[in-house]
Order: structure tokens, then sequence, then C-alpha cells
């Protein structure tokens, strides 16, 4: 289920699916303000926000892109959820989105196929 409420003054969107049989929460934000221009990206399976990451792209002189992804608050011996707030951040720039991100996982499973799930309907609902 996806809805997409515009008159909100933030455009968003909520999802809601399963994942591994664990009801899995997104919520996908898009802020775009003279103050504020970045993505926050909220999946839970557990109700709250779980571990935040920073990511963004640095910009510099170099050929290919670098990447930087930082955990602001929570686990930060779990490689996997690095990995997937670079995946974000990548496919993101990639599209032509020069925003940073947010990225909250409270999640139940930080196994492979649980991240993807949540990269992949990220992308799917996209707002950028």
């Amino acid at each position: 289920m996806c809805s997409f409420l515009p008159s909100f003054p933030v455009p968003y969107r909520n999802i809601s699916l399963d994942i591994k049989e664990n009801q899995t929460d997104i919520v996908i934000c898009s802020y775009d303000d003279h103050f504020l221009e970045y993505l926050q990206v909220m999946a839970t399976q557990i109700g709250s926000m779980g571990t935040i990451l920073h990511a963004r792209k640095e910009e510099g002189v170099s050929v290919q892109p670098n990447f930087n992804v930082s955990v602001v608050i929570g686990r930060r011996d779990e490689p996997m959820l690095v990995a997937s707030a670079r995946q974000l951040i990548e496919h993101i720039s990639c599209s032509g989105c020069s925003k940073p991100l947010v990225f909250s996982l409270g999640l139940k499973d930080h196994s492979v196929e649980t991240l993807k799930g949540v990269v992949a309907a990220v992308i799917k609902n996209r707002l950028w």
C-alpha cells in the first residue's frame, strides 16, 4: 500500500509492505526549502527510528564521485546498514539529485534480503 498526499507542506509517501514476514512501514520525505534540502527515509518494523545514518555525495575534482556515509545515532557494528545507505545515495545521485539523505532503519532483521527489500521499495516509490 502506498499513498502520496500533496496537501502536506512536505511531499511524502507512506508505504506499508511485508518483508520476510515482518510488517515494514516506510516514509519518504523530500525537503526542498531555502534552509533545508534533503531526503529523509524512515523504515521501521519496530515502531521506532532505530539507527540513523547520514549519506551525501562529496563534490570534488575527481571523475568518480565519492560518497560519505556515517552513523549519526545507533548501531555502528552493522556494516549492511551503511551499505544500504550507500546504495541509496548512489542511486539518488545517479538520478541527477544532489540532496543528502537521512536514512532511519528500525528493523527486527538486518539480513541482506530485508535491506534489499527496503532499498527496492524506496527506489520504486522515490520522490527525487
